[in-house]
């Protein structure tokens, strides 16, 4: 090991008796399911959980991002394709940590759990966060086959939303005593409306009178960036009195940027879209917004989305995966099909056209997000499956901890 590692284990050690949970994931990295698993380490109670982060492949300066100073991070740094080594490298990890429970997040992950039931880990637990863009069903044979085979090592499943737990009891075949569903929560102080709107950093937003498209996401395939583009164009095309106040927003980086920015430079757009990339600051940034879209081909439960919501802004968001769980059509925003630019573009022009619409579908999201999405359910629910599985598979464990 390095000997940051060997740091790391040291201060785990030196931490306390709480009882140790292992988070498995393949990369932390911006994305929805990191910072659902960001949010959940830092605000889970110290005194009864300690954390140890395994990254297969790596992390970046989103770690950053960790503010409980308990949290030890570890990158195994898997080589591309099947890779023995690196279940080698994770069992001897895990073989140092000894965690009493192992979590692993999304088929990336998923065989990580038979590692674990080597090295002794007691209590294991697996959580789908939603699929990509190689199987976009769920459907594919060899990956089915997998979560059927890893079925008996896992003591809980978490589905994030309903979608998914229905594709788990339905098509992985889960047992209903060992499947629960949590959605993720938001900071709703941290994600709050601003009246009136703030203007972004950046001269093409200077004009008061803008109306201001935004979305945040990875610009993969599965998030079908080029959709909102293309969208975006459409809309100024069939709303030519609007043209000169449309903004469009887009935060993220990946590879599908080049053909991003190409379908709206050939539009002549470019002066009214603002593509900087991945940026800090997303709570500000939402809040300098009218409407946000999501595009994507599939999601679980989309943290953008439900930060949208807690920032009172109206949402367009594509029908499927756990969308439709988030966004009530007509009520808290609209819910195109996937893939249609046409209907995209509708459903935003809706919202460009209507200010009081999107006043009251944004104060109604902000609403729902405060009743049945905050950051403090989540980490209960969470918190209350590791105590019941910690007391079943490692009794004394946390009666340890508070004697400690």
């Amino acid at each position: 090991m390095q000997p940051a590692d060997e740091a790391m284990l040291a201060r785990l050690h030196h931490a306390g008796q709480a009882p140790l949970i292992a988070h498995v994931l393949y990369r932390l990295d911006v994305g929805g399911l990191e910072n659902g698993l960001v949010n959940l380490v830092n605000n889970l109670p110290s005194t009864q959980f300690r954390h140890a982060i395994v990254c297969l492949s790596d992390y970046t300066d989103f770690s950053k991002r960790i503010t409980n100073p308990d949290v030890a991070l570890f990158a195994i740094r898997k080589p591309p394709g099947n890779s023995p080594r690196m279940h080698w490298r994770v069992w001897r990890l895990l073989r140092r940590l000894r965690p009493r429970l192992l979590h692993s997040r999304n088929l990336a992950a998923l065989e990580c759990q038979i590692t674990a039931a080597l090295a002794g880990v007691p209590a294991r637990v697996h959580s789908e966060h939603g699929r990509d863009m190689g199987d976009l069903d769920g459907r594919n044979r060899v990956d089915l086959g997998i979560r059927r085979a890893l079925r008996p090592l896992i003591h809980r499943t978490i589905a994030l939303s309903r979608d998914l737990e229905h594709y788990l009891l339905d098509t992985v075949e889960v047992e209903r005593t060992r499947l629960s569903q949590i959605y993720n929560g938001v900071d709703t102080d941290r994600f709050r409306p601003a009246s009136p709107r703030p203007q972004l950093p950046h001269p093409m937003f200077a004009q008061s009178d803008l109306v201001v498209v935004g979305t945040v996401g990875r610009m993969e395939p599965v998030k079908d960036p080029l959709n909102l583009a293309r969208a975006f164009v459409r809309c100024t095309q069939t709303m030519p009195a609007m043209r000169g106040r449309l903004r469009l927003v887009m935060i993220g980086d990946g590879s599908l940027r080049p053909q991003v920015e190409d379908t709206i430079a050939r539009a002549g757009l470019s002066g009214q879209a603002w593509l900087p990339g991945a940026r800090a600051g997303i709570d500000e940034i939402l809040r300098g917004l009218d409407v946000f879209v999501l595009p994507s081909l599939s999601e679980g439960i989309s943290n953008t989305i439900l930060e949208a919501m807690a920032t009172g802004l109206p949402i367009v968001a594509t029908r499927t995966g756990g969308n439709p769980e988030l966004v009530q059509e007509g009520d808290t925003g609209f819910l195109p099909a996937p893939g249609d630019d046409d209907a995209l573009a509708q459903a935003i022009g809706r919202y460009v056209q209507d200010g009081a619409m999107r006043a009251a579908h944004g104060g109604r999201a902000r609403q729902v997000a405060l009743e049945r999405y905050s950051l403090g359910n989540m980490v209960s629910r969470y918190a209350e499956i590791y105590r019941e599985l910690l007391e079943q598979r490692c009794p004394g464990a946390l009666q340890a901890a508070k004697q400690a």
